[in-house]
């Protein structure tokens, strides 16, 4: 399956699936999932990073489990709009995903996602630094998959 433009993305996911939201880090992976009628986004786990075969491994695993027909990828575009070596990654991720599974993939502008979570958590939340490190990555994939199906609702 292609890459799909995130507006196109709800009329070509199968029916009753859910979207994955991943907020791809350096070490981690935010997961999370949105229910299948596409309006609420949950966090799921945060996957340490370890060889891209194992990370996928596990990916696919959610996918079987959770019905997933789609994932929206955080797009870390500059604050300028351009896309520097961080998105070359995550679009670099998202064709070994294409080469190894048939699975919908769309891109979210994910600018200030984890600044937005981190002020949440400490703000709201009253979290600790250490309680913040390790909820934070999925909380993102959360906040970026909301943006993502409030968009396309």
């Amino acid at each position: 399956m292609p890459v799909v433009d995130i507006r196109n993305l709800k009329s070509v996911l199968r029916q009753n699936s859910c979207l994955l939201g991943l907020d791809l880090g350096s070490k981690t992976i935010g997961v999370a999932i949105s229910d299948p009628m596409l309006i609420v986004a949950s966090p799921v786990e945060t996957l340490r990073r370890s060889k891209f075969t194992k990370d996928l491994i596990r990916l696919k695993a959610i996918i079987t489990e959770r019905n997933v027909g789609g994932l929206v990828l955080g797009l870390p575009i500059s604050m300028d709009g351009t896309e520097g070596p961080r998105c070359q990654s995550t679009r670099q991720f998202s064709a070994n995903v294409l080469a190894d599974t048939d699975i919908l993939i769309a891109f979210w502008d994910e600018r200030l996602s984890t600044s937005a979570i981190q002020r949440v958590l400490i703000n709201e939340a009253d979290m600790s630094r250490k309680r913040r490190a390790e909820v934070v990555d999925k909380m993102a994939a959360a906040y970026i998959l909301q943006g993502a199906l409030d968009m396309i609702g």
